[in-house]
């Protein structure tokens, strides 16, 4: 059913000059987490298809990987099985001076493995039943927490699926779990709301984004995002080009003559 109080869709320039202006807020974000030694964690959630991975594009594309550092796990070796659940997302917490983002993080428990049974329902309950517990030891522990939902709805993601089946460039995006995610949607569904009901906490919330108008979605999250750190912009030395030193000049084109090229074909 078409939604009547729909905006109208964002054109790419004006999308373009607001997130442009949302990450000169996240660069001095940046600086502020540098230089007050602060630390955070963002989680992102969601369905197959919902713009995680865009989301946190345009988040970290301006910003140093070395402050901003995204964390995007594999499925577990057969080593990291026998640890404790939690144990390899807690190696990726942040020190002093960073931003962890998580792609996917713990909350796999609560969505994908539980769905497609990659763990006893025992597992999931015990899961949804510490979580709180493990976060508010996150929170405590003065690292900033934010948690987002992207929320897709079904002809959207059905789109996106599509999308990616027909187009060279995006086939790559598919994974084993994706197909399965479209015939299973009300038990995703279904999953979502016991990890909502168990996790949605007052020192933890979770946010929801949605994320069906990607562009909105984006900005909308990374403005949120902002708010979420009492930052301020950190004064910065104005800097200045030193001159070269041509005391001795040292022809160095000269010294490449002979040497390989890539063929400028373009």
């Amino acid at each position: 059913m078409p939604d009547d109080n729909a905006k109208p869709k964002m054109s790419r320039k004006e999308y373009d000059k607001e997130l442009r202006k949302l990450q000169i807020e996240l660069c001095k974000l940046q600086e502020w987490v540098k230089h007050e030694g602060a630390r955070g964690i963002v989680v992102f959630e969601g369905r197959d298809g919902a713009g995680k991975g865009g989301t946190i594009k345009a988040i970290t594309e301006r910003v140093s990987p070395r402050v901003f550092r995204t964390v995007a796990l594999p499925a577990p070796s057969d080593r990291e099985k026998g640890q404790l659940y939690m144990q390899r997302y807690i190696e990726h917490f942040p020190a002093a001076g960073e931003i962890v983002l998580f792609d996917r993080s713990w909350y796999n428990r609560a969505g994908v493995e539980y769905v497609m049974g990659f763990c006893t329902r025992q597992e999931h309950a015990r899961f949804l039943d510490l979580c709180p517990t493990l976060e508010r030891f996150i929170v405590d522990g003065h690292i900033t927490l934010v948690k987002y939902w992207l929320e897709v709805s079904n002809q959207e993601q059905k789109r996106r699926f599509q999308a990616r089946v027909d187009d060279p460039l995006r086939q790559w995006k598919l994974s084993p779990m994706d197909l399965p995610s479209r015939s299973r949607w009300y038990e995703y569904s279904r999953a979502r709301d016991m990890m909502l009901e168990a996790t949605d906490t007052e020192h933890a919330p979770w946010h929801i984004v949605r994320s069906d108008d990607k562009k909105r979605a984006r900005l909308n999250c990374i403005a949120h995002l902002l708010s979420c750190f009492p930052y301020k912009e950190i004064p910065r030395k104005k800097m200045k080009l030193p001159p070269r030193r041509d005391k001795n000049k040292y022809d160095d084109q000269a010294s490449l003559e002979g040497r390989r090229f890539v063929a400028e074909k373009y």
